[in-house]
């Protein structure tokens, strides 16, 4: 008991550290839930309640980028809920089975997006004087990326940030402030949805969250030392590896 509690102690901590530099922290999370035995879709819906607070401190932190964008989050906010909800929803009603046969899938898809997240980066600040359209073609977009969000969510920064580069000429720096704002709707969302369904293991997703919350801090004090491509890198090396057991567990 005492060494799954340090298990997860310290893969709350890292997770919240990855996820307050470069993102993937559900790559962290996530495995270690199941291998203390949690079954794979229990294991999701705890590692996103117990991930919400750094979402929630991310969005804090960047309140400042909100400025002049109420009438974005008028239409993209609900919009962030309502598609969390719905990959709550989609996550609740798959069959055990199901989701063990799509982890490895997961997990490569994850890896994938966060070994873009430069590419898309770079992609946006070329993009950036383009013609702002209206916030209202982001919607469907935004709806999906959020029903994947509620679904397992790694990587869905990187998704975010994309979809809203497409649709709005907006500066990095704001875009990044929505993007985290509707990230922390998603993830409270699909979050509430679990709690409500009574699956959550609180046990461990109380303790959890403290120590993602720790490792958001640890992480927001230590972004201008850490590498951000060096870590995210490893995330996505463990990602491939994790995806390669998965797969090779499947009967």
């Amino acid at each position: 008991m005492i060494s799954e509690i340090g298990l997860l102690t310290v893969a709350g901590v890292v997770a919240g550290f990855v996820n307050a530099i470069a993102g993937g922290g559900t790559l962290i999370s996530f495995p270690a839930l199941v291998a203390i035995g949690l079954p794979p879709v229990v294991a999701n819906l705890t590692s996103t309640v117990a991930l919400v607070p750094g979402y929630l401190g991310a969005a804090v932190a960047q309140y400042q980028e909100l400025k002049g964008q109420q009438g974005r989050l008028g239409w993209l906010f609900p919009t962030a809920v309502a598609g969390g909800i719905t990959g709550a929803m989609l996550l609740l009603h798959t069959h055990e089975a199901l989701f063990n046969a799509l982890i490895p899938y997961l997990l490569l898809l994850a890896a994938v997006l966060l070994g873009v997240q430069e590419q898309v980066r770079v992609w946006l600040l070329r993009r950036i004087s383009a013609p702002d359209m209206s916030e209202v073609g982001a919607i469907p977009l935004v709806f999906l990326a959020a029903v994947y969000g509620g679904y397992f969510g790694a990587g869905l920064s990187v998704i975010l940030l994309a979809v809203l580069g497409v649709v709005l000429g907006e500066s990095l720096k704001r875009l990044n402030g929505l993007k985290q704002i509707l990230a922390f709707g998603i993830n409270g969302a699909a979050a509430a949805f679990f709690v409500v369904s009574g699956e959550v293991v609180w046990s461990l997703a109380g303790g959890m969250a403290i120590a993602t919350l720790v490792g958001g801090l640890l992480g927001g004090k230590c972004a201008r030392v850490v590498d951000p491509r060096l870590l995210r890198c490893t995330v996505v090396l463990l990602a491939i590896l994790l995806a390669i057991v998965y797969w090779l567990r499947q009967p």
